[in-house]
């Protein structure tokens, strides 16, 4: 005959403590509010019993979710991996699930999103989409969202919203910085998208930079482009178009370096021989490609563990276990970048 174990329960462990089941519910939930003692009886008692708290049960009382709602521009683009898997690692460890939406083609006036925390469904949004307006976003925030939505890598201009961002200027600045430093006068950018934060903030620091190293300018030499493969061999049609060449392209984001350089070397340009290229972001293909791509590294996992913390402080500030930050800030982290020089750029060679 099969025995079946009956669950542990709170009881059964506060029995084994010898203490009430409300001490042991606040040395599940609040720990710093009991002696060091009763703390270790409790959770040797936990040990000893097995116990395993019902975490639905307790979300449902406490009238939480336990999970976040993040969106991502493009899940297809390698560049969102990083940030993802740190920002999963950090809500991981706080016990939160993590709920992914790609916003690719899709509308931010979807009613599944202005209403994701009604009904306790999420109980914060990390947004690494800077595409959506600042109507929806006060949308969102009447319908339970206010001091629950962080912004991480893009972030929307006059919403005034939690964000970690990198330093999008500097790492500009560097890039040109790199390509004079190299011998390179004549040096051309493409963009991202015209309506993306990124986009204004890098060609700010290139036309910065530019114009602190008195560098010439033409018109030609700014390319629009979307970030994708396939606006960098755009870019490249356009260049090799050109009567005169620049000797040298900052691009605004490694996968448009890589369509670039492909298209380059398809049409007899040599990288970075006759043409230096240098891209932004440093994906993981950039130290595998061929030639290994020059770029402006961003500390992507790092951008995702710290915009998870960033929202855990504001949720510990608004819900149950108050005591973080007030919750209705713009606070701004600004992450450093830094150069990595490989071997798509090269001093100028005259011929």
């Amino acid at each position: 005959m099969r025995v079946v174990e009956k669950p542990v329960r709170i009881q059964d462990v506060a029995k084994a403590a010898g203490v009430s089941t409300a001490t042991v519910s606040r040395a599940l939930s609040n720990p710093a509010l009991l002696s060091e003692g009763t703390r270790d009886a409790v959770l040797e008692a936990i040990r000893a019993t097995g116990y395993r708290v019902n975490r639905a049960a307790r979300s449902l009382r406490r009238q939480e979710a336990r999970a976040v709602l993040v969106l991502v521009p493009n899940l297809g683009n390698p560049f969102f991996s990083e940030i993802l898997a740190g920002l999963s690692a950090v809500m991981g460890e706080a016990d939160y699930s993590v709920l992914i939406t790609d916003t690719k083609g899709e509308t931010h006036e979807d009613p599944a999103l202005l209403d994701a925390f009604r009904d306790s469904r999420v109980d914060g949004m990390i947004s690494l989409d800077g595409s959506m307006c600042v109507r929806d976003l006060r949308t969102l925030a009447s319908r339970g969202g206010e001091g629950r939505i962080v912004f991480a890598c893009e972030w929307v201009r006059d919403a005034h919203l939690p964000s970690v961002r990198s330093d999008n200027l500097e790492g500009a600045r560097l890039a040109v910085r790199h390509l004079h430093d190299l011998g390179h006068r004549r040096i051309a950018h493409v963009t991202g998208p015209e309506d993306n934060v990124l986009t204004h903030m890098r060609r700010q620091g290139m036309l910065e930079e530019r114009a602190r190293l008195n560098l010439p300018t033409r018109d030609e030499w700014i390319i629009r482009g979307d970030f994708s493969l396939r606006s960098g061999a755009h870019a490249a049609a356009r260049i090799l178009e050109m009567r005169e060449r620049p000797s040298a392209v900052f691009c605004a984001s490694d996968q448009v370096a890589f369509g670039l350089i492909s298209a380059l070397q398809a049409g007899g340009v040599r990288v970075p021989e006759d043409l230096s290229v240098i891209g932004f972001d440093d994906i993981e293909l950039s130290a595998y490609y061929v030639p290994a791509l020059t770029t402006i590294r961003q500390d992507r996992r790092r951008l995702g563990e710290s915009a998870a913390r960033m929202l855990l402080d504001r949720l510990g500030a608004s819900g149950p276990f108050a005591g973080g930050r007030a919750a209705c800030d713009s606070e701004v982290v600004t992450l450093g970048v830094e150069l990595v020089v490989r071997d798509s750029t090269c001093p100028p060679i005259v011929a």
